[in-house]
């Protein structure tokens, strides 16, 4: 029988107590451990990053028992404990009473259970003296999980906060390095990855494991991992789902896998996708469902950015920012809505939707606030779209979308209004499943919009305020079908003019161009 699935159990003791299933990752700890020092890792949410908090903290506490048969089991030195000191940054109520009076608590808290009485009252001072104290006899552990959450919770909510709880974070974080000589082992874990000037001023000491090779596939699941530690769940899913083992391998990779942290690393899976996929067999939007993007989305409609995946990015674009430049790559980067795809000769990068459940998802949010079309109702248009296209109804793919543009908001149009006709009909088109590019390059400019169906490939070009012949004019003179003759099929334009006054498509044409 296999082992229950632990959703939503992030305590490693209740994890093992209550025989959950758990994968053991102990040997990436044991090699951070094995060379003590302050770590830093960030990781989107739901990735495990608070398991593996509570894992250290039973490792050095010396709970052996709950790692019996696990790696680590016979490497550690057991008689070696240490004072632990884990503060969760997610569980401090800073919403409802601000962030020093509730951290202040929690170090009191933490003191008391080490039989402590604290004389300061402030939480930087609290922190300093708790650590001090303890490092009487062993050094300390300091365990600080969702480091960030009293920052990101305030974007695009309120900036002040988040810029007084940085400040307040910068001066308690600075404990660390001013108490470097009693502390053991350090490791703070959190969703963004702020730059050292903005929030970890000064803590040169501080290894920062996020894009590193070998701690890559630390959280997360491997191929080689699902295959071992689901077995059992692969088994009976297949058989449920009629499905080959290889097939249903296949669909798993396609929905749930492609996250990597480090360009030469494996990709993992999402794990609370993966648990939740094995608990409902069925294959849906899990870790999207838990949690909603609303000041994602709200950067990039402010900034008119919806076809975002495969632009070259140089590392210091996506891998850290500040409050004062809130990059929409690093965003999305950081929060796993991008992830690595390649990384070239010049060391630019690639970023990609991870997998199709990421991809889907957000395509139906960014469809919704650039073309005013609700997440429920974009499904039934791609649809019919797609079937339009399939059966080369142009007529009915231009009602198609006039509908789409009779829905585009108000304030879109008039901040960006060629671009967000543009971006509407682009994420229609790949929300639909179809192969789209948009400003495609050519050896003479760009194509607005390149759709290819099974039997043609359509080259679509919008103008505002002029003639669905103007954008045919263009698609010849720049001779933008040449770059598809390659592919074998019927090259069709399709000019798309629209208009300011009605804002709608006023007039379209098309014609064969090969």
């Amino acid at each position: 029988m296999s082992k229950k699935l632990p959703i939503g159990l992030q305590d490693f003791q209740k994890i093992i107590e209550n025989d959950f299933k758990y994968i053991d990752k102990t040997e990436y700890l044991y090699t951070l451990a094995s060379n003590p020092r302050a770590y830093f890792l960030s990781r989107p949410r739901r990735f495990g990053k608070s398991i593996t908090i509570s894992t250290l903290q039973e490792l050095y506490t010396g709970n052996r028992t709950l790692f019996e048969g696990l790696w680590i089991e016979q490497k550690w030195d057991w008689n070696k404990k240490h004072p632990v000191i884990r503060i969760s940054f997610k569980d401090i109520n800073f919403e409802q009473r601000g962030l020093e009076e509730p951290l202040a608590e929690r170090l009191l808290e933490i003191a008391t259970g080490y039989q402590l009485k604290l004389t300061h009252t402030t939480a930087r001072d609290r922190f300093r003296e708790m650590v001090q104290a303890l490092a009487t006899d062993k050094k300390v552990v300091v365990l600080i999980d969702e480091y960030d959450a009293p920052i990101v919770h305030y974007l695009g909510k309120d900036l002040k906060q988040a810029y007084e709880n940085r400040e307040l974070l910068k001066g308690f974080y600075s404990v660390l390095k001013e108490s470097d000589r009693y502390l053991e082992f350090v490791f703070l874990t959190g969703v963004s990855k702020f730059s050292k000037v903005g929030i970890f001023s000064g803590m040169n000491n501080l290894q920062d494991i996020t894009m590193n090779t070998r701690f890559a596939t630390m959280l997360g699941y491997t191929q080689a991992e699902l295959e071992s530690y689901f077995a059992e769940e692969l088994e009976e899913t297949a058989a449920q789902l009629e499905l080959s083992k290889p097939v249903l391998l296949e669909k798993i990779r396609f929905w749930y896998n492609g996250y990597r942290f480090s360009a030469n690393a494996e990709r993992v899976y999402n794990p609370v996708s993966t648990n939740l996929f094995f608990t409902e067999r069925e294959f849906k939007n899990f870790w999207f469902a838990t949690g909603t993007p609303t000041f994602l989305i709200n950067v990039l409609k402010s900034e008119g950015l919806y076809d975002f995946k495969l632009q070259p990015q140089s590392e210091q674009s996506f891998d850290s920012f500040d409050l004062e430049d809130l990059n929409a790559y690093g965003l999305l980067y950081q929060t796993g809505y991008l992830t690595i795809k390649s990384k070239d000769e010049f060391g630019l990068y690639t970023l990609d939707y991870p997998n199709h459940e990421v991809e889907n998802s957000m395509l139906a949010y960014l469809l919704e606030a650039f073309g005013g079309v609700k997440k429920g109702a974009g499904l039934a248009m791609a649809v019919q779209l797609e079937q339009a296209f399939m059966q080369d109804d142009v007529e009915r793919v231009i009602r198609i979308l006039q509908t789409l543009f009779s829905s585009l908001p108000y304030q879109l149009y008039e901040k960006y209004p060629e671009k967000f006709y543009h971006a509407a009909i682009h994420l229609l088109f790949a929300y639909m499943g179809l192969r789209v590019q948009s400003e495609v390059c050519t050896s003479d400019g760009r194509a607005d919009c390149v759709v290819e169906t099974d039997n043609r490939i359509y080259i679509l070009e919008f103008k505002l305020d002029q003639t669905a012949e103007a954008a045919l004019t263009q698609i010849r003179q720049k001779k933008y079908y040449q770059a598809w003759w390659q592919k074998g099929k019927p090259v069709v334009g399709l000019g798309i003019n629209f208009s300011s006054q009605t804002k709608n498509i006023e007039s379209w044409k098309m014609e064969a161009v090969s």
